[in-house]
């Protein structure tokens, strides 16, 4: 959970979050909890106020650990009702935070993405073009000459990496994603580094990926802004 905070957004030196951790990133959520079977990890904006940060922190040291906490969204109304007294809630987000396994299917169309073989992502990919200098790894699952599915990473660390996926929508259903997300894990762990993978609890389509590759889920976490 850690790792997947870290990835998520960057932070200051007192480790407070500052911005989305990504280029030209939007500024954090105002608070952030994530909560696993054995623990939980919170993090507060860095314009949070001493007064608010101390009481969000008391409520998330009440939080308890457990098995129970990885089945369903998390309750998020205690925090609201700090935080809506600073100023009005703008968002908040919830969803199920996954590692990979050990193995992981064979990936049969799944190519790297470089410079060199980019126009692979065109016609139907091509707002992805832009992640090639900086989402790397960048897989495609490539059908008839053309990518019908890609998956990046969206934010990293030295120590983890983000997945990002899509696919056209007329090739949904077919295993595609599956493949792209595979190798692009198999392709960050080539490189020393950790691969994961989060989504909203509303993100049905998501989840059953996550499924059909047999992710595990590590637990949960709540942005509230």
């Amino acid at each position: 959970m850690r790792a997947h905070v870290e990835a998520l957004f960057t932070h200051d030196d007192a480790g407070r979050m500052l911005n989305v951790n990504e280029p030209g990133g939007k500024a954090a959520p105002r608070f952030f909890i994530g909560r696993t079977a054995h623990g939980k990890k919170w993090r507060v904006r860095h314009d949070i106020d001493d007064s608010t940060r101390r009481e969000l922190e008391l409520v998330s040291i009440a939080e308890p650990a457990g098995e129970e906490l990885l089945v369903s969204a998390h309750g998020s109304t205690p925090y609201e009702n700090i935080l809506i007294r600073v100023e009005p809630i703008r968002r908040i987000w919830s969803g199920p935070a996954y590692a990979f396994p050990d193995d992981l299917p064979v990936a049969p169309l799944a190519v790297a993405i470089s410079e060199a073989n980019r126009d692979l992502l065109r016609p139907h990919l091509d707002a992805w073009l832009g992640d090639i200098a900086i989402g790397q790894p960048l897989i495609a699952c490539v059908v008839g000459g053309h990518a019908v599915s890609v998956c990046c990473t969206v934010r990293k660390t030295a120590t983890a990496h983000e997945a990002g996926v899509e696919t056209v929508p007329e090739h949904r259903g077919r295993g595609y994603a599956a493949q792209a997300v595979a190798a692009w894990a198999r392709a960050v762990r080539d490189i020393g580094r950790v691969p994961l993978y989060s989504t909203s609890w509303q993100n049905h389509a998501s989840q059953a990926l996550a499924a059909r590759l047999g992710l595990v889920r590590f637990g949960a976490d709540l942005h509230i802004t």
